[in-house]
């Protein structure tokens, strides 16, 4: 698949790569065992709790757990001293064909974007969507994960078992993956829009924003998972940033406005794109109008070679 054909055709449906993740030098060498000799006592996030990874190994492997912790870290990377991209031996890259992300103008302001994830059997996740409308691809390193997905709007019903907030933001799944499944499995099934797969070893899935999702490990599992912003999805994050700022999360505490902060960077990088953006969103109708006039000086002087952003921040300054 290449990035225009993604970005074309496929940036809103779910689907399965089945070759890309088999090139990454993580998954020739990653194994829970390898993983135990250089990082036995390198304590990861399994849920509420940090763990080294020889005490999480050794719970995962006896445990009979009806849901079972779960390691999901988003400072591994940082922790194991590996890094993402094809010139290091030790490591892994985002497909091509996801093309650019977004949030990467954000640098080191960007919010929490990669974990890696390690489970038993019978753990994973229940009903949630993917933070700050971002979406994600969600590659299985080790093991077998089944996805059953549905998309959301305001037309359609939550999941079955699942219980949405007035505004779609707050998603709230009581039971456990097992009572769920025992309890709504079969009715989800015949549900419209419901989409379910498995995602195999070497394997890598694309979770379009904004779909609702269930992980059930199948096996003892291995993955690595990413969000990203693509071009075609900018609106709704733009939307979410600016309209649901209590709901934004991932972002380190300095950053006071997650909104305005990726506005000035995308202003930076990609003038043309944003300001495409913030003309749709005001022709949504939606929250304020005219923001790009707001966030722009007068168009009638700017040459086609020189575009100029200010921000109102009271000085007025000039971005190129």
């Amino acid at each position: 698949m290449s990035a225009k054909e993604f970005a074309t055709k496929w940036v809103d449906k779910p689907f399965i790569l089945t070759e890309p993740v088999k090139e990454w030098p993580v998954y020739r060498q990653w194994s829970t065992d390898a993983l135990l000799e250089r990082y036995a006592d390198t304590p990861f996030r399994a849920e509420a709790v940090d763990w080294p990874l020889k005490t999480y190994v050794e719970y995962m492997r006896n445990n009979r757990d009806e849901s079972p912790l779960y390691l999901f870290d988003r400072s591994f990377a940082e922790k194991m001293d590996i890094t993402s991209g094809k010139e290091d031996s030790d490591s892994w890259w985002t497909p091509e064909c996801f093309g650019e992300d977004l949030f990467a103008v954000l640098g080191d302001q960007r919010p929490d974007s990669r974990w890696l994830i390690v489970g038993p059997e019978r753990s994973g996740s229940t009903f949630h969507k993917d933070p700050n409308a971002t979406s994600a691809w969600n590659a299985v390193l080790r093991g077998a994960k089944y996805w059953i997905m549905f998309p959301s709007s305001s037309s359609l019903p939550p999941p079955p078992g699942v219980f949405i907030s007035a505004d779609q933001s707050e998603v709230t799944a009581p039971l456990s993956i097992a009572e769920w499944l025992i309890g709504f499995h079969a009715e989800a099934r015949a549900t419209a829009g419901c989409l379910e797969g498995i995602c195999g070893e070497g394997e890598i899935l694309h979770v379009p924003s904004g779909y609702y999702h269930l992980v059930l490990n199948l096996e003892a599992s291995i993955a690595i998972t990413q969000n990203f912003v693509p071009r075609r999805r900018l609106v709704a994050i733009l939307q979410f940033l600016r309209d649901k700022p209590d709901q934004v999360s991932g972002f380190k505490q300095d950053v006071k406005d997650p909104y305005g902060v990726f506005v000035e960077k995308l202003g930076m990088q990609y003038p043309e794109v944003l300001r495409e953006s913030l003309e749709e969103l005001d022709r949504m109708g939606k929250g304020k109008k005219g923001m790009w006039e707001e966030l722009t000086k007068s168009t009638a002087n700017i040459e086609e070679s020189e575009f100029s952003f200010g921000f109102g921040n009271g000085d007025d300054e000039e971005i190129p």
